[in-house]
């Protein structure tokens, strides 16, 4: 490992330290006697000791520098330790006495201060260190109230990925749930908590028949408005939790299948229609053809008030969302559970239109959410 030389930062700053000193010698050392005089140079007067009581202060110059070693094939050496390097200055060797190392976006402290020794006789679990070592926090939300039941095994396996792959050991964690899975972990460094939540993870999602029927109120399905207000009050009180915690580096993991207003709009509208006929008779002859479009259009216009202003309610919603986010310095991660979607189910009688524009809805929410905060989405 090549030396690190700090002479020239230094030389500047030694000469003059030099300079200084000098000057003050020479004002300090007596006036010597002209030639050819005949006085004698006085004597030399023996400095005073130092008193018992003086204060002796040092200073000294701490000095921070980046380095970045490669092998020869230009990759990332990240095992390297404090005693790897041998800092110079003005050709004497100076102590090293901090060494960080930063990989994969992860502070690691490799000179901590050792561990307290252990009282006999007493025996404590294995703390973890108050300042974490490690530089990002994971917070991770489960939104089952928008997590279909049916894809139940699917998400336990995708939080099974999330053990494994992201959250390491020593990373700080915590989990929270919209619904009723009832998940609410503090931040903490035990794995088995993430793996006892795991396993009580349960979609409770809607299907696309139970918003069909759901009562309609004056902004649309008032059950499907519900939830989603629930979902974003939740994630909106954990960001502001954030905001309390500094320098470091904050993750937000975010499970849902995403969010639409206004599902559905012309299947409902359909069966709307299909209704309205069964009440007003039914069929009739082609002689009243033009009466019956007229009956097949005359639908409760107080059940479509406010639809129209369901998107923009929506991009409101995750504007104040993506910006409290922003504020607490956190980027947000969404994850759609449900993979590649193709169309309905079978059982459920809904438009293939309207099921695409439902779920295209859906995820667009999920994108807005994560590019709004330097992050990205992951679906389909």
């Amino acid at each position: 490992m090549r030396p690190v030389d700090f002479s020239r930062t230094l030389k500047a700053c030694a000469a003059a330290s030099l300079i200084a000193a000098g000057a003050a010698l020479h004002a300090q050392a007596p006036a010597s006697a002209p030639a050819g005089s005949g006085t004698k140079p006085a004597a030399a007067q023996t400095p005073e000791a130092p008193s018992q009581g003086g204060v002796i202060r040092r200073t000294f110059d701490m000095i921070t520098t980046d380095v970045i070693v490669r092998d020869n094939t230009g990759q990332f050496i990240a095992d390297l330790k404090k005693d790897d390097f041998d800092v110079f200055e003005d050709g004497v060797k100076q102590d090293v006495v901090s060494f960080v190392l930063t990989h994969g976006g992860r502070v690691y402290n490799a000179s901590a201060p050792p561990v307290a020794p252990q009282m006999e006789g007493i025996i404590l679990p294995a703390s973890k260190p108050t300042s974490d070592a490690a530089g990002r926090i994971w917070l991770i939300f489960v939104d089952d109230l928008h997590l279909d039941f049916n894809n139940t095994g699917r998400i336990k396996d995708l939080f099974k990925k999330i053990s494994k792959e992201l959250v390491h050991e020593g990373d700080l964690f915590g989990i929270v749930s919209s619904g009723p899975s009832s998940l609410s972990i503090d931040l903490t460094y035990d794995r088995k908590r993430l793996d006892e939540a795991i396993d009580k993870i349960s979609g409770a999602g809607l299907k696309p028949s139970e918003i069909l029927d759901t009562p309609l109120g004056a902004e649309g399905p008032s059950e499907v408005r519900y939830r989603a207000h629930v979902a974003f009050d939740t994630a909106y009180g954990i960001m502001k939790n954030l905001e309390s915690v500094h320098n470091r580096r904050k993750a937000f993991v975010y499970v849902s299948n995403g969010y639409d207003f206004n599902p559905f709009s012309e299947t409902r509208k359909q069966n709307a229609q299909a209704l309205n006929q069964q009440m007003t008779g039914g069929n009739r002859s082609s002689g009243d053809s033009g009466d019956t479009n007229n009956a097949a259009n005359d639908t409760n216009p107080f059940m479509q008030q406010g639809n129209e202003f369901s998107f923009a309610d929506l991009a409101s919603e995750i504007n104040e969302l993506t910006r409290e986010a922003n504020r607490a310095n956190a980027t947000i991660y969404t994850i759609d559970p449900r993979g590649l979607v193709g169309g309905p189910d079978l059982d459920q009688k809904v438009d293939m239109m309207d099921y695409q524009n439902y779920v295209t809805t859906s995820q667009n929410s999920l994108r807005v959410i994560a590019e709004q905060t330097g992050g990205f989405a992951t679906v389909n």
